[in-house]
């Protein structure tokens, strides 16, 4: 009798051994998966974070030269615009700069708007050369200001005009094609009545 319990004691305490080594390799198991799933869910996250990158490395040489050049130029007219209202004395000149402010603050949020869409980086600062424009007009006043200003505007519009046709017809981006497309008239309207107020500020 004594015998027989000996033998059902130790089978049990057989079985039990094995049941904790099987449950041991199981969390063993679930261990691993859980490791493969997290290794899997960095590398998505690494790959969504390189997407702007790659995004940025798509444009074209010319696409990245308009963006620089019409993200400055834009900060530049709604700035000097600025300047007009507060230190013209000609009426033109204050409805110009007044236009200027409107149209290309508008400009420069359809910009920003392509920039994050694309995760494009757009420039936060004037270039030196528009800086030092500013400036000097910010220390001008009166019939000084107002000539400067519009000589200024016909200038620059001129040179916008180029740019923008430019990349309408060459760029790659279709997005940054189709604003430049659309822009084209609104500057050439700039360009007309700056010439007007150029002429009237004789």
């Amino acid at each position: 009798m004594k015998n027989s319990i000996l033998t059902i004691l130790a089978v049990g305490a057989l079985l039990a051994c094995e049941k904790k080594e099987t449950t041991h390799l199981n969390h063993s198991s679930d261990s691993a998966a859980l490791s493969t799933d997290s290794s899997m869910i960095m590398t998505d996250s690494t790959a969504a974070t390189a997407n702007p990158t790659a995004m940025d490395a798509a444009l074209s040489d010319q696409d990245k030269k308009f963006v620089e050049a019409a993200a400055t130029g834009g900060m530049m007219e709604v700035m000097l615009g600025e300047l007009a209202q507060s230190q013209a004395t000609d009426a033109s000149v204050k409805a110009l700069g007044a236009m200027m402010v409107k149209d290309h603050s508008k400009a420069n949020e359809e910009l920003k708007s392509w920039a994050q869409a694309a995760g494009y980086t757009l420039p936060t600062s004037l270039k030196p050369e528009q800086q030092k424009m500013h400036d000097d007009l910010k220390a001008k006043r009166g019939a000084d200001f107002d000539k400067a200003y519009a000589d200024a505007m016909v200038a620059d519009h001129k040179k916008d005009i180029s740019e923008f046709k430019k990349q309408a017809s060459d760029g790659s981006d279709a997005a940054l094609k189709s604003f430049a497309s659309k822009t084209v008239p609104t500057l050439e309207h700039h360009l007309m009545e700056s010439e007007k107020t150029k002429n009237s500020v004789k």
